[in-house]
Formats: structure tokens, C-alpha cells, sequence
């Protein structure tokens, strides 16, 4: 199973939903780098369950424990293990789930992949919980960023039709932390309003809807990645797919670029204070595959949440007959507000990687 992603830099999650626990490998930190675990755990504690309605009533901690990899607070060069002790499954929710695979969920593919063996309560592998882990390994590749004056941030974009305004092409730490400091990640506080008035309706409709997320990075060098098959596009694209619920990863004007004119998508090269740089950003800080100097501008669509009240067709896995599931238990009515730290980290390791391969001087 690929559970693991990074060239130097590589994070491998493992672990079920309804497990003893889940956790994180990571090889090839640089060693003495300080950890500050008070901002890790105000980093998990943005995506941890069971702090508001809009979120699964599952209540978990998600505080770290780490086996290896930390000393006296600094990594020491060996890798990094930590796990999360899962304390509040409900597995009795998932027994018909068994015989009955939810519609858009990972159910049927598993149970076709290791023939009926495969843990999937909870989703098992397959699950959101998984992310907490991610959330570790991101906390840390933030800190050693920001050291270096690589800053990571993103925002809930949109939920169904609601959208946010978007990043501005130059944000700032300042406003990644304002952001990541509110209990709904928005910039306009109405707009949130409106998307968290949707999630309550959908959960009251027995239903869930999706979301898009915007993540940027600021303050990496021109130069980094590769072109073709190697990008910084690539890597990153990659790895957020890994991301339960994730369908659609766009850059700079993504989609939007094939409504424009090359007069209107091109981005104007001029020199300010003695750098190169460009007037706007709607190639999202790549060009090539490479990085251009400027905000790295990305967005990651979450699909609804697959386990919801109404009833759905699906089929017996035991009789091979069609029938009709209701899904019981807790589950989120929207996915997306709660994932926005999980892009950051999966971006933030990502980035870490590169800089880790390209040895541009910042290591």
C-alpha cells in the first residue's frame, strides 16, 4: 500500500480509524531543528473533531505522542515517529456497512482490492482520521519554513455556491495567522456566515455538501523544481490527490486560464527593488514546473461528504442483490472547513522536500 510520499523528505501515514491509533513516520528532517509542540498541538486542534455542529461529534484530543525522532525538543536526525490514540470510536455504527458498501466511499473498491479483509470501519485506511497524522508532519515542516522565511497559509474558498474573497497575489504571515486563528478559516466573517448557514442546512436534510480550498505559500526562491513530469506542480498535485475527499487541484487560474486570453493570463515581468518579478500571478508562482519567485497559489476541491443520512441504493456484498443503506453514526455534514490545515501541511512537506532536494543554500 502507498502510504508514503516525499524524495527526501518522506512522510508515511499508517494506522485505521478505529484502531488503537494512527500516526507518522518521518525520515530525513534536518537534525536540530526545535519543535515547539504548543504550536503544533494549536495546529491539530484547527482540524481536531468535535469543537462545533458543523463538525463530527466524534470527540478526540489528537495530542502527539512521539516514540523517536525529538530530543530534548530538537529532531536528531533519526526519523521522526509519532501516533494519536484514537479514544471515541464507535465501531458498532459501521456493522452493516459490512455487507452494504456506502455509495462514494472507498467500501466497494476495498473490499474488491483485499477480497473482503480490509478494515473499514470508520473507513479505515481510507478515512478522514488519517489527516491528524498529516497534521503532525505539516506542523513541523511549517516551523522549520517559517524559520527560513517560508510562510504557508490557506483559507476555506468556497462551500457549494458561497465563495470567499480570494488571496490577494502578495499575502502575508499576518494574514495566514488571522485566518487560521478564527474557529470558521475564512477572510470575509459574512461570507463564512452564509457557508456554515448551507453545512447546518445539509446536515439538517440528512445531507452534506463540498468546498474548495485556497492555500498559498510565500517567500520561496526562484528556481526550485523541475520541468515535465517533475514539477513543483507535480509534486504537490500528488500529494494533495493523498488527501481523503480531494478531487480537483488547480493552479494560479487553473481552469479559469483556458477562458483568457494570453493578453489577459500572461504575467507582466518587471523589476522592483532590484528583483525580478511579476506585475500579477495568475500562473500561481510556476512557471515550468519551476518556481518563479513569487506566491505559490493553489486550490483543492473536497467533494460531500459520501456518508450521509438519506437512504441510497447500493447492493448486499454477501446475496449480490441490490438493496437500500441509511447510514448511522457521526459524520461531518461538510468536510472542507475542516481540512484547510490539512492543505497547508500537505503543502508545507511538499515544499520542505523540494527545498530538502534542491539544497538552494537554505540548509
Amino acid at each position: 500500500m502507498s502510504s508514503e510520499f516525499g524524495k527526501i523528505l518522506k512522510v508515511s501515514v499508517f494506522g485505521q480509524s478505529h484502531g488503537q491509533a494512527i500516526g507518522v513516520n518521518i525520515d530525513g528532517l534536518p537534525a536540530g531543528e526545535a519543535v515547539d509542540l504548543e504550536e503544533l498541538q494549536r495546529f491539530l486542534d484547527r482540524r481536531r473533531p468535535g469543537k462545533s455542529p458543523l463538525s463530527t461529534a466524534r470527540s478526540e484530543g489528537d495530542v502527539p505522542e512521539f516514540l523517536s525522532g525529538l530530543e530534548d525538543g530538537k529532531t536528531c536526525g533519526a526519523p521522526l515517529c509519532a501516533i494519536i490514540r484514537n479514544s471515541d470510536q464507535h465501531s458498532g455504527d459501521y456493522s452493516e456497512l459490512a455487507d452494504k458498501p456506502r455509495p462514494g466511499h472507498a467500501d466497494y473498491t476495498a473490499w474488491v482490492k483485499w477480497k473482503g479483509h480490509a478494515d473499514m470501519r470508520g473507513g479505515g485506511h481510507f478515512s478522514g482520521r488519517l489527516t491528524a497524522p498529516l497534521c503532525i508532519a505539516g506542523g513541523i515542516a511549517k516551523q522549520i519554513l517559517a524559520r527560513r522565511g517560508i510562510h504557508v497559509g490557506a483559507h476555506l474558498y468556497s462551500v457549494g455556491n458561497y465563495l470567499d474573497e480570494p488571496l490577494p497575489d502578495r499575502p502575508t504571515p499576518e494574514l495566514f495567522a488571522s485566518v487560521a486563528a478564527k474557529p470558521f478559516p475564512v477572510l470575509n466573517d459574512k461570507n463564512g456566515e452564509l457557508m456554515q448557514k448551507l453545512i447546518q442546512r445539509a446536515k439538517q436534510e440528512l445531507d452534506s455538501v463540498g468546498g474548495v480550498i485556497q492555500c498559498a505559500a510565500i517567500g520561496l526562491p526562484a528556481g526550485l523544481g523541475d520541468p515535465m513530469f517533475d514539477g513543483v506542480e507535480n509534486r504537490l498535485a500528488a500529494a494533495l490527490f493523498g488527501i481523503p475527499a480531494v478531487k480537483g487541484v488547480e493552479f494560479g487560474e487553473g481552469f479559469n486560464a483556458a477562458f483568457l486570453h494570453g493578453s489577459q493570463n500572461n504575467d507582466p515581468l518587471v523589476v522592483k527593488d532590484g528583483k525580478i518579478m511579476t506585475e500579477t500571478n495568475h500562473a500561481g508562482g510556476i512557471l515550468g514546473g519551476i518556481t518563479t519567485g513569487m506566491p505559490i497559489l493553489l486550490r483543492a476541491a473536497f467533494k460531500p461528504t459520501p456518508s450521509i443520512g438519506k437512504p441510497q441504493k447500493t447492493v448486499s456484498l454477501s446475496t449480490m442483490e441490490n438493496t437500500e443503506l441509511q447510514i448511522h453514526g457521526r459524520h461531518d455534514p461538510c468536510i472542507a472547513h475542516r481540512a484547510v490545515p490539512v492543505v497547508e501541511a500537505v503543502t508545507a512537506c511538499v515544499l520542505l522536500d523540494l527545498l530538502l532536494e534542491g539544497n538552494h543554500g537554505t540548509f
